[in-house]
């Protein structure tokens, strides 16, 4: 292994090392699954890298509870700070900068048309505004003030779709567990033939995916309406 980096963390009054290798250790910090054995470039937790101090176990399990390498050196990663290369930054931003494009175009709409913004149509707002986008932090953390950028050459808003759904005891189950992970259910129930009907909330965006994914999983059986859209 060529490169080699240090994870640090400070954590109950204790600092902790671990030497990575910075392309993994990136990769497992910004979610991606990736085997510990491939980041740690030594399994070994240390208080100064440099001099090759370790931390000692009465450290460990105050700061993490245990003292076991590999669940300290993934709490570091996910936690601490990893230094990162201007490549490694550049590539993130790119990343960073296509999730907000898709979340901007699957949750926004244009005022004037009621319909859904296409991506290529915000990315070059984007361009035009110069946003800046954080690679470090979530899209929803970042997304209000981004808009605010948009919306000086872009007419959006965030829509909200209420739709209607009823669908047969056959299918209740699984449209619903669907359903609560896509939406905000505001009102349901349950008929004594089991079958479901319920009132939800989802950005604009996602109506079309909604009402396909609902028609996929009761074969087009199931009754999917729109109700209003909330601008």
């Amino acid at each position: 292994m060529t490169k080699v980096a240090i994870a640090k963390l400070d954590r109950a009054g204790e600092h902790f090392e671990i030497l990575v290798d910075p392309d993994a250790a990136l990769e497992l910090k910004m979610g991606k699954s990736i085997g510990l054995d491939k980041v740690l470039v030594h399994e070994e937790i240390y208080k100064d890298a440099r001099k090759g101090l370790r931390a000692s176990e009465q450290a460990l399990r105050k700061a993490f509870g245990t003292t076991d390498v590999h669940k300290v050196a993934e709490a570091i990663i996910r936690e601490g700070e990893i230094p990162i290369t201007a490549e490694q930054r550049r590539k993130m931003v790119e990343d960073k900068r296509r999730q907000v494009v898709e979340w901007i175009s699957r949750n926004c709409i244009d005022v004037r048309t009621k319909t859904p913004v296409p991506p290529q149509r915000v990315e070059n707002a984007l361009e035009q505004v110069r946003a800046a986008i954080d690679p470090f932090k979530p899209v929803e953390e970042q997304i209000n003030y981004i808009l605010k950028d948009l919306q000086r050459v872009l007419p959006i808003k965030v829509a909200t779709v209420r739709i209607a759904l009823s669908v047969s005891s056959q299918y209740a189950q699984k449209v619903k567990g669907f359903v609560g992970k896509s939406a905000k259910i505001v009102n349901e129930k349950f008929r004594s033939d089991g079958s479901w009907e319920a009132i939800v909330e989802a950005p604009a965006g996602l109506q079309d995916m909604i009402i396909g994914r609902v028609n996929d999983i009761t074969h087009g059986e199931g009754d999917v309406k729109i109700l209003e859209i909330v601008y």
